[in-house]
């Protein structure tokens, strides 16, 4: 072989060699700016960069001390699909985010729905004008076969927990800063104690949540498991029942208008503890009697208004009142004692929904620098 043939295929070699280190190199630096944009307790088992996609597998992110479960979020696999041609540009996009198998545990308190802690509780560091002025859009954001754990510290202590499985769904437009209206579209499996019902949830929300519209559909819920949402420690136990309800909501400049129905099927309640035993404020021989007579089903329809902005507006109030008067009127009975726990669950909602969006948008600028 002649000379200059050695030195020719000697350097194709050292050339490889140099862009599969390189590779390797950026594919670890990649790696663990992942790793460190989503926060203390973060892992991550393998990163891949193909020509079209990134793709980060086994990731986890270990929950805080004192958070109720042992992880905040995980999932088997996420598939990012960028828009190259934007990667360089004021204004990045992302083609689609497919998320597969993944958890969430979410924690509730008073006033505050939180999750993912390690994005959305920290503090972000001070960036430059030049970084500041990046944003970031991401057109779709798939979910497939996920699973949630809500931890509900407003209800009991420990934290009551509500599980849901079987989560698909796509969110639309997400952006950060603020999309001028992100969508989304969820449905999943509320498991229940006696059996399992399903949810859907479906709608848009704009910058702020100023502006939004929902739909809320629950179908067979399982009442004992919603039981207190439902009832107070005073009122009767419930033994067995479903729920479905169905609530269609718009807000415009905080502005809240609503109407819902809501179904009790099968209500059955446990062993009275006295004479005077009420259900949502209602006497509970009255209801058991409307029962008997309407084919062991309460349907009623109500209404919501409000603004969502002054301090005096509690949803859960609001929500309560709406279906106890309802329900009342339908039983022809007074109120004893207007119970909450209805509103909690449409509050729940109402909160989820906005904290939903501030996280995703925080997990935005995290992963991506700003």
């Amino acid at each position: 072989m002649k000379r200059w043939q050695v030195i020719f295929l000697t350097t194709i070699v050292l050339v490889v060699l140099a862009v599969l280190g390189g590779y390797r190199m950026g594919v670890q630096m990649l790696q663990d700016k992942v790793v460190g944009a989503l926060g203390p307790g973060s892992h991550l088992t393998e990163l891949k960069v193909n020509w079209f996609t990134i793709e980060l597998l086994g990731v986890r992110i270990d929950a805080p001390k004192g958070w109720p479960a042992s992880r905040t979020f995980e999932a088997e696999r996420v598939t990012i699909v960028p828009d190259l041609r934007t990667l360089f540009t004021q204004r990045i996009r992302i083609s689609s985010i497919v998320i597969e198998k993944p958890y969430l545990s979410v924690l509730r308190s008073p006033g505050k729905l939180i999750l993912i802690p390690s994005l959305t509780e920290r503090e972000p560091k001070s960036r430059s004008n030049e970084e500041s002025a990046r944003a970031v859009m991401i057109s779709t954001i798939e979910l497939k076969d996920g699973s949630l754990d809500l931890y509900d510290a407003t209800v009991s202590r420990p934290p009551l927990r509500t599980r849901m499985e079987e989560i698909a769904g796509v969110i639309r437009d997400v952006a950060a800063p603020a999309a001028d209206k992100t969508s989304f579209d969820l449905a999943g499996i509320v498991k229940g104690v006696k059996h399992d019902g399903s949810a859907k949830v479906s709608g848009w929300v704009g910058p702020a949540a100023i502006d939004s519209s929902s739909r809320i559909t629950l179908e067979s819920v399982d009442l004992v498991a919603l039981q207190p949402y439902l009832v107070k420690k005073s009122d009767a136990r419930v033994a067995k029942g479903t729920l479905d309800l169905n609530l269609a909501s718009e807000v415009r400049n905080h502005n809240l208008n609503g109407k819902g129905k809501i179904i009790l099927h099968d209500l059955t309640f446990a062993a009275s503890s006295g004479l005077f035993d009420t259900f949502m404020g209602l006497p509970r021989n009255a209801v058991i009697s409307f029962l008997k007579d309407n084919n062991n089903v309460i349907d009623v329809d109500f209404t919501l208004t409000g603004n969502t902005k002054n301090p005096n507006f509690s949803l859960n109030e609001n929500l309560s009142t709406r279906i106890a008067t309802a329900m009342a009127g339908q039983l022809g009975v007074s109120i004893i004692n207007v119970a909450e726990g209805v509103g909690s669950l449409g509050r729940r909602g109402m909160e989820g929904a906005s904290s939903v969006a501030d996280g995703v948008g925080s997990a935005v600028k995290r992963l991506f620098g700003r």
